[in-house]
Order: structure tokens, then sequence, then C-alpha cells
């Protein structure tokens, strides 16, 4: 038994494969030369590490990075369970094939199809689990250098000790966004089961969506604010 690939299919997914694995490097080469959130906010937290160091009390950065420590640890639990679900449905076999078949709205020419398209979501939402979990694991590494940060020290070693704790910070943070990031693929790699068109339709909007909210936004703006403060100061 073959896939049926209609050729919208097969552009379709190569528009989803290009955009899913070259939106970082494309952020990469936007950040280069104009004002994006993500490059903005690498600046805002080393400023924060930089604070952090000269603070006596370091109850509020450890709470901060705690509540994001939580919202990655929420997410990956919300993406383990849709997995399961996802690959419950692909294991269904026949049964499912033919209760998704009987449904108008979803339009796959056969039970391999099907299955490809029920396991590009996992694919998708796999990786973004695999962020969720080096965020958590780097984050708990900012944790450990907040705690081993020193109470006594000279401006030097403060200002040294704050660039590393921001090489940690951010790198975790990124990676929680990158993981967030997943969902919008995962929407728009499901919607392949709604046809061709659907599929392209989706994934060019979720790239879309994601450059705007990186750029124009009102949160891109105030954030590109921020960033001309500090950087001024």
């Amino acid at each position: 038994m073959r896939i049926e690939f209609s050729p919208l299919d097969l552009v379709a997914l190569a528009v989803f494969a290009l955009c899913w694995l070259g939106y970082e490097p494309l952020l990469k080469a936007l950040s280069g030369g104009r004002s994006v959130i993500n490059s903005d906010m690498a600046v805002v937290r080393r400023a924060w590490m930089r604070n952090m160091i000269v603070r006596d009390n370091r109850f509020m950065d450890v709470q901060l990075l705690g509540h994001a420590l939580n919202s990655a640890s929420f997410f990956a639990s919300s993406n383990l369970i849709l997995i399961a679900a996802t690959a419950g449905a692909l294991f269904g076999g026949e049964s499912t094939f033919r209760s998704a078949s009987s449904l108008e709205v979803l339009k796959t020419s056969s039970r391999l199809l099907f299955e490809l398209q029920l396991a590009l979501v996992i694919i998708t939402l796999a990786r973004g689990l695999l962020d969720f979990i080096w965020s958590i694991r780097q984050m708990n590494y900012c944790l450990a250098a907040m705690g081993a940060a020193p109470l006594l020290a000279d401006d030097e070693t403060q200002a040294r000790y704050g660039e590393v704790a921001a090489r940690l910070l951010n790198p975790a943070l990124s990676t929680f966004s990158a993981g967030v990031r997943g969902y919008y693929f995962a929407l728009a790699a499901a919607a392949w089961t709604f046809g061709a068109p659907a599929f392209l339709i989706a994934t060019l909007g979720a790239v879309s969506l994601l450059v705007w909210r990186q750029r124009r936004s009102k949160s891109a703006r105030a954030v590109a604010d921020l960033r001309r403060m500090l950087d001024g100061d």
C-alpha cells in the first residue's frame, strides 16, 4: 500500500518543513539588523542578572525564575498529554481511520496518509517537549547560579558573574520560547487532516503570526523601547 500524495500535498509539506526548520535561522537573521522580541529580551535579561548580583536579598529573583520554571513544567506536561492522545489515535488502527474518514471535514486519501498526518503532529510536539525539558534543566542551572552568587565581591567580579549568569538564563528562556512556538507548528501540522490547502494556509499563517508578534506587536514595541533605555544606561 502506497501513500497517495497530491502535488499540493507535497508542496504544502515542503513549505511546512522549510518554515518549521528554518524559522530559527530566519529569526536570527531578522534580529541581526532589526529589533525583535527575542534579541531585545536577551538584553533585558542581561540587565536583570547584573542587577541580581548586586542585590542583598535575591528572593525576588528566585521567585521570578521559579515562576518561569513552573510555566515550563506545565507546558511540558500538557505537551506530553497531547502526544499521548495523538499517539492513541495513530495506533488506533483501522477503526480510527474509518471514524476519521466518515467526517466530511477531514480530507485523507488513504490510511497511510492519515497516519503520516498524525505522525507529523507527534514529531512536532515531541520536538517542543524536548525543548521544554532542556529549558527546565537550564533553569535549574540558573537557580544554582543565583544561589552561588557571592554576597561580598568587588565590582569587577560582580559584573563578570552577572554576565555569566545571563549566559545561562538567556538560552534557558529562549529554549522555553522555542517549545511554546512548537504549538503553533503542531496546529499547522494538524491542519493537514483538513486537506493540503488548509495545511499550506495554516503553516504560512503560523509563521506570519509569529513574525508579527516578534516585530510589530505592542509587546515588541514596548520591549524594544525598554532595550533602548537599558542600552542608554
